[in-house]
């Protein structure tokens, strides 16, 4: 049976399918573009780690505890013998992969090629890390790919981008900055058209 979704399923950004699906997106496009830079680049599959706390339970995939309580009225605090249930924010690690495009011999950083995941694109440390990242790149000479295949979630910064999309693909050369090429789409009718 077809999707009924246009566009990519938004249920693959549900914490518990994002990460497995941003790890075989990564490795494709590795097992694709290998064979296609050899002899002269090599793809590196590397991974940025960090630990984080977050109180929003439900983005990052970790089952809440839910406790109903009906017919509640104001009365006198609970007595030591009464306990409350509570969610404790925990800290969980998070990795997130990304492709190195290096050249063979000297390992000289070409081109970094970035999956936008969820934690990118929502306040916290994960989009703090990518925007930090980012800058470094885009302050040195090499080249940035960046996918955005995620609906949901604050979009990376640029400037002149006025225009609402659904996905898009970021092309920045190391050697034409401050500009880049923004490829935006839109999907109608599980259609894709460039903006």
């Amino acid at each position: 049976m077809p999707s009924p979704f246009p566009g990519v399923d938004p249920y693959l950004e549900h914490p518990d399918f994002w990460p497995g699906i941003h790890h075989l997106l990564i490795s494709e496009i590795a097992r694709f573009l290998s064979p296609q830079v050899r002899p002269k680049y090599l793809v590196y599959l590397e991974v940025r780690m960090y630990e984080t706390i977050d109180d929003d339970l439900s983005v990052i995939g970790i089952p809440e505890i839910e406790t109903t309580i009906s017919n509640v009225s104001v009365a006198a605090p609970p007595t030591p013998t009464q306990p409350i249930t509570v969610t404790l924010p925990m800290p969980y690690q998070v990795r997130e992969g990304y492709l190195e495009i290096r050249e063979r011999g000297n390992e000289e950083l070409i081109t970094v090629i970035e999956v936008l995941s969820p934690s990118n694109k929502r306040t916290g440390k994960g989009r703090q890390m990518y925007e930090e990242k980012r800058e470094e790149i885009l302050s040195s000479r090499t080249h940035l790919i960046e996918i955005d295949l995620l609906r949901r979630g604050q979009k990376m910064p640029v400037i002149g981008n006025n225009i609402e999309s659904h996905y898009s693909v970021l092309v920045c050369r190391g050697n034409r900055r401050p500009k880049a090429d923004l490829y935006a789409f839109i999907v109608i009718s599980n259609k894709y058209d460039t903006i």
